[in-house]
């Protein structure tokens, strides 16, 4: 069965998280997205593990589903946790998700937890906590529970951060590097930027939302074509088996708030190579830069650009819908006319990644117009003009040059 997931998400009781974050809104958007499976999110949080109890049921092996409801849409149990410490002279901060099998597996988790750290503050709890004692934690509830380092090349809060994390996946994990079977890329970094690195090479690359907001859902995500089942999933990534994990679904990376290094009180961007003219130092102030996941990825790869290993899982690199629709149309994402339109392709062409994926261009050109279906098409074709984001300034994708979709509009019209 070919279907879509996206493992990594919050509740509507982590910090700066949407309040519609909730079963019904995940459910709802899930269909209107295209996504089967969803992480439920923040498991180590009480009052939210209370609620998942009382409303999700067992559906296929591992997974749940809302009581009382005909829907196809799949939960799968997920957290993320924030452990920061001090080693080797350095504090660290190394964000990590979590995915469990079962409610009893996640209550043997949290029952440590609790005892290290208050879960009820964050629905992403921070502890005090080496990454290596969290994997032992997990591993002693259940060795079929997946952790995955987040995010990895984000600078604050990653395994390969450039302000808080380490150089190799042995440094963090040490003994129990042999459990990790995947990475998380983040919305700044792609996998052909992990794959220069040995880990990239190795491990499997997973690629999830971090969604904060029901629309954010499946901005990045993975394609199986698997049986819909915990251990079916479990053993597709472990085995990083091309026949059953299709390829994962990208922001194009220069998007990504940390992709260039910068300073953002100062408006500053800059390459790798113009940091490197600066000695990593604000041009205008004086302060040090905030390194983005470029810059970084050349700290620890061991290939040069462009190389491609074998065995790897494709990716295809997507602009959310609403964002295509908006530009094509020239006005803002936030606007009710694109918004009408966005609502108008998905009740008569399917889901929103249906449409950026698999919908032909004729038909997309008949119900909405040539503008958005040049901008998928584009799109689909890498034909994307990018300003990269850098030290939280989330990039800019451009899909058309000044004027075209009034050029498009004229030429079809005379046509």
């Amino acid at each position: 069965m070919k279907f879509i997931a996206d493992f990594h998400l919050h509740s509507k009781f982590s910090r700066a998280t949407s309040p519609r974050m909730n079963l019904e809104n995940l459910d709802k958007w899930g269909r209107i997205k295209g996504i089967k499976l969803l992480g439920t999110g923040d498991f180590t949080h009480p009052v939210w593990l209370k609620e998942l109890k009382e409303k999700l049921e067992p559906a296929e092996s591992g997974l749940f589903k809302i009581k009382n409801n005909n829907k196809e849409t799949r939960f799968i149990l997920s957290a993320e946790i924030s452990c920061i410490y001090s080693k080797k002279g350095r504090v660290r901060k190394i964000h990590t998700v979590i995915l469990a099998p079962s409610f009893e597996i996640v209550e043997k988790i949290n029952s440590r937890l609790e005892f290290i750290g208050n879960l009820k503050a964050d629905g992403r709890p921070i502890l005090g906590l080496d990454a290596k004692e969290l994997a032992k934690i997990v591993l002693d509830a259940s060795e079929k529970c997946l952790i995955i380092p987040a995010h990895v090349m984000t600078p604050w809060f990653s395994l390969f951060g450039s302000k808080s994390g380490f150089d190799s996946i042995e440094e963090c994990f040490e003994e129990y590097t042999k459990y990790i079977y995947a990475l998380e890329t983040g919305l700044s970094a792609d996998p052909s930027m992990l794959w220069r690195t040995p880990e990239g090479q190795r491990l499997t690359l997973i690629s999830n939302s971090d969604a904060h907001s029901p629309e954010k859902i499946g901005r990045e995500a993975n394609v199986f074509d698997i049986e819909l089942s915990y251990p079916a999933i479990f053993e597709a990534i472990k085995s990083k088996d091309k026949q059953k994990f299709l390829y994962t679904i990208e922001f194009f990376p220069q998007e990504g708030k940390y992709h260039f290094d910068g300073h953002r009180t100062c408006q500053v961007r800059l390459s790798p190579s113009e940091t490197k003219k600066y000695n990593n130092i604000c041009p205008n102030c004086g302060k040090p830069l905030t390194v983005g996941v470029l810059n970084r990825i050349e700290d620890i790869s061991v290939k040069p650009e462009g190389f491609k290993p074998d065995n790897v899982i494709p990716f295809k690199s997507l602009v959310p819908l609403k964002e295509i629709v908006a530009e094509s149309l020239e006005m803002t994402v936030a606007s009710k006319k694109a918004e009408q339109e966005y609502n108008n392709l998905v009740e008569k062409l399917g889901s929103e990644l249906k449409i950026l994926l698999d919908i032909s261009r004729d038909e997309i050109e008949k119900v909405a117009g040539p503008e958005i279906a040049e901008g998928i098409s584009r799109v689909r074709d890498g034909k994307v003009f990018i300003e990269p984001g850098y030290d939280g300034v989330y990039g800019t994708v451009k899909i058309f040059s000044q004027q075209e979709p009034k050029t498009l509009s004229k030429q079809t019209t005379l046509f």
